[in-house]
């Protein structure tokens, strides 16, 4: 305005952000609902990965940070009133060894509602729980869910190889191959089914535990040709039972 109105000679502002600003975000990936299902029914069949299938199916279908899954304890789950309580993540260090940590954030202490069917999954592993003779503690949190052959509580790496393997064996048996699918994948599924089911981008901030909303509407640009078909339907159907109201 400055410049239009002759205050000053040249904008100094006459340039593209892009050109002086470097996009250094990452590039966050999801698989489509299709390959989620294929994943998911592969592990529920398998003879070795079944043990993890429920565990598995929670990431899908919650959004969970791999160390906050972790870090859950039988004390967190809340079957009467259907709900999750997250307030800490678990982590591992090789000097340090087990140890609790808060939320980075304030937006990552949240509670979550669970569906039935994560609800189920949920008292399955509670079931088939099978921790060590003395149960461990760390930072003063006990009851963890899952625990590996030698008694140790499965962290995040451990969930890493499991998800490698399970990979791995699906695409050595079927010439669909399988795309690399992590828990990180798992939790950005979540966000762009959730994102593409129309769900309020507030709404899945808080679900989602991001503190920044631009996270979240990142999601909403990740969509996929056969979310754009299934949109273009929707609002067409919409549209014609307007027409006959």
């Amino acid at each position: 305005m400055a410049f239009e109105n002759d205050i000053i000679r040249k904008n100094p502002f006459n340039f593209e952000l892009a050109s002086i600003l470097i996009n250094d975000s990452v590039t966050r990936e999801a698989i489509f609902r299709k390959q989620e299902k294929q994943f998911l029914e592969f592990v529920k069949q398998d003879t070795h990965f079944s043990r993890y299938y429920e565990g598995i199916y929670i990431l899908f279908n919650t959004g969970l940070r791999i160390s906050e899954f972790c870090g859950l304890t039988i004390s967190d789950i809340d079957f009467k009133e259907h709900k999750l309580r997250i307030d800490h993540q678990l982590y591992k260090r090789g000097s340090i060894g087990y140890h609790i940590n808060e939320p980075k954030t304030q937006s990552g202490t949240r509670v979550l509602p669970m569906t039935p069917d994560v609800e189920q999954c949920f008292k399955t592993i509670i079931e088939n729980r099978d921790p060590p003779a003395i149960e461990p503690m760390v930072d003063g949190k006990t009851g963890f869910l899952y625990f590996d052959r030698y008694g140790s509580i499965c962290y995040a790496l451990h969930w890493e190889h499991y998800f490698k393997g399970i990979v791995e064996k699906y695409n050595s048996i079927y010439k669909v191959q399988m795309p690399p699918v992590t828990p990180h994948v798992a939790r950005h599924t979540y966000c762009s089914k959730m994102a593409n089911s129309g769900m309020n981008p507030k709404t899945l901030q808080y679900l989602m535990g991001h503190a920044d909303i631009s996270v979240t509407l990142n999601t909403y640009a990740h969509t996929q040709f056969e979310d754009a078909v299934t949109e273009m339907t929707r609002l067409q159907m919409d549209e014609k039972v307007m027409v006959k109201q």
